[in-house]
C-alpha cells in the first residue's frame, strides 16, 4: 500500500509512485458513484497499476489507513530538553521536518545550551565567540550552514536563510554575517558575555594552557608562535614520544562544557527527515578555526530513504570520518542504527584511540540508538508514546 499522510489522526492524502499526494476528494472525483462500477472500470482498465487498484479498492470500501505512531519524532543530542520541547511543539502542531529542527536549535540557541551553543560561551583565543550552524533536507538534500559567523547570534536561523535564498551550501566568516543581518536577521550583536570573557582572562593568566597548537614554540606561553627548528625533526624518539604526547593530550581540550554541539534530527508527520547543528566551537579554538558543525555529513546527515544520524565531540577528529554519512550509509546497507552508530565510532578509535565523540543514528522507522567513545554519552527523544522528552544514557 501507498505511503500515506495523518493530520490530528485523519487520513488527508495517499501518496503515489511519484511521490505526489494526492486528496480522498481527488480520488473519489475520479471513481463511479459505486463500488460495484468500480469494479468493473477498474478489472477492465489497463492503465491502473495493480497497487493503486487495490489501493483505491481499499478506500472505497470504507477501510481508513492506520497510524503507525512511530511519527513524529525528535532526536537530540545531550538532555537538551527545553530544546527538545521546543522541536516537539512545532513538528507535532504540523510543522515540516526542517521548521521544526530550526525551532528547537533555536531555542538551544537562546538558553545558550552548556554555554557551548549560541552567544555568550566558548571564546577563541582572542576572547571573541564565533558560531556554526547547519540545517541539511533530507527530502531534497539541499544544505545551508554557516561557520565562524561574528555578530549574529541566530545561527540555525542563518543556516536556513543559506538554504532557502542562495545556491551555496555554506557561508564563513564576516561575510556569513553580512549575508544574515541584509537577510533580517539582528545584529552586528557582541557575541561575547561576562561569562565568556572571564573564562578568557583566567586562560590567559594561565600562560594560555591549555590550547591547540602542536610544534610551535613558545610551547607554555602565549602568542605569537612559531614553527619549531627544523632540528627538532631529527631527534627521533624524543620527537616521537612528544608527538605523542600532543596526541593523548586533546583528550583534556574536549568535554560537554568546551566543546559541544546540539544535533537534532527530526521526523515530521509525513515521515521526512531533516538534522541540525548549531554550537559556538572549541574553547580557546585558534581564530578562524571550524570545527564539524557546519560540515554536512560529520556533525549531521539525513537522507528521507533511509534515516538520520547526529554527532558531537572533537570536531577536528571526527570531521576526517565523516561519521553521520558513513551511519546512514551503513543502514542503508541493512545495518541496524546501533551497529551502524558502532561502526562509525569505531572506525575513529582505531585511528585515534584517544578521541571523544559521540553519534545517535535512527532510521526511517524512528528505531534509534547511540553509540560513543572516551566519555558517557546522553541523548534526548520525544515521541509519541512518550509523555514527555526521555533520556538515553550511552557508555563508552
Amino acid at each position: 500500500m501507498f505511503p500515506t499522510q495523518h493530520i490530528g489522526g485523519k487520513l488527508l492524502f495517499y501518496k503515489t509512485k511519484n511521490s505526489k499526494y494526492i486528496s480522498q476528494g481527488e480520488i473519489a472525483s475520479a471513481l463511479p458513484p459505486n463500488p460495484e462500477d468500480f469494479l468493473s472500470m477498474a478489472t477492465k482498465s489497463l492503465i491502473l497499476p495493480c497497487v493503486l487498484l487495490l489501493t483505491l479498492l481499499h478506500l472505497v470500501l470504507g477501510h481508513g489507513a492506520v497510524n503507525s505512531g512511530q511519527y513524529p519524532l525528535v532526536v537530540s543530542t545531550w538532555p537538551f530538553l527545553e530544546a527538545v520541547r521546543a522541536a516537539w511543539s512545532a513538528v507535532d502542531s504540523g510543522f515540516s521536518a526542517v521548521d521544526s529542527v530550526v525551532e528547537g536549535c533555536s531555542a538551544c540557541e537562546e538558553l545558550r545550551c552548556d554555554g557551548t551553543v549560541g552567544p555568550g560561551g566558548s571564546p577563541d583565543e582572542n576572547g571573541e565567540t564565533t558560531i556554526d550552524a547547519l540545517i541539511m533536507d533530507g527530502v531534497t538534500m539541499e544544505v545551508g550552514a554557516v561557520a565562524a559567523m561574528r555578530y549574529v547570534k541566530d545561527g540555525i536561523r542563518a543556516a536556513r536563510l543559506v538554504m532557502q535564498h542562495t545556491k551555496h551550501t555554506l557561508l564563513v566568516g564576516e561575510q556569513a554575517s553580512v549575508f544574515a543581518i541584509s537577510m533580517g536577521l539582528p545584529g552586528p550583536t557582541n557575541l561575547s558575555s561576562s561569562e565568556s570573557m572571564a573564562k578568557w582572562s583566567k586562560w590567559k593568566e594561565n600562560h594560555c594552557q591549555p590550547n591547540f597548537w602542536k610544534n610551535v614554540l613558545p610551547d607554555n606561553s602565549c602568542s605569537p608562535y612559531h614553527p619549531r627548528d627544523s632540528l627538532d625533526l631529527t631527534e627521533g624518539t624524543c620527537s616521537k614520544a612528544k608527538l605523542m604526547e600532543t596526541i593523548e593530550s586533546r583528550s583534556s581540550l574536549v568535554g560537554p562544557h568546551n566543546h559541544d554541539t546540539i544535533s537534532m534530527a527530526v521526523i515530521d508527520k509525513m515521515g521526512h527527515i531533516a538534522v541540525g547543528t548549531s554550537t559556538n566551537g572549541a574553547t580557546f579554538k585558534i581564530p578562524g578555526r571550524v570545527g564539524d558543525g557546519p560540515i554536512t555529513g560529520s556533525s549531521a546527515y539525513a537522507d528521507d530513504e533511509i534515516g538520520a544520524c547526529g554527532a558531537t565531540g572533537d570536531g577536528d577528529i571526527m570531521m576526517r570520518f565523516l561519521p553521520c554519512y558513513q551511519v546512514v550509509e551503513s543502514m542503508r546497507l541493512g545495518m541496524e542504527p546501533k551497529l551502524a552508530a558502532k561502526d562509525a565510532i569505531s572506525r575513529i578509535a582505531r585511528k585515534f584511540p584517544d578521541f571523544v565523540g559521540a553519534v545517535f543514528a535512527i532510521n526511517k522507522n524512528g528505531v534509534h540508538a547511540g553509540a560513543c567513545h572516551g566519555w558517557t554519552f546522553q541523548y534526548s527523544v520525544r515521541s509519541p508514546e512518550m509523555d514527555d522528552v526521555e533520556v538515553f544514557t550511552v557508555l563508552p
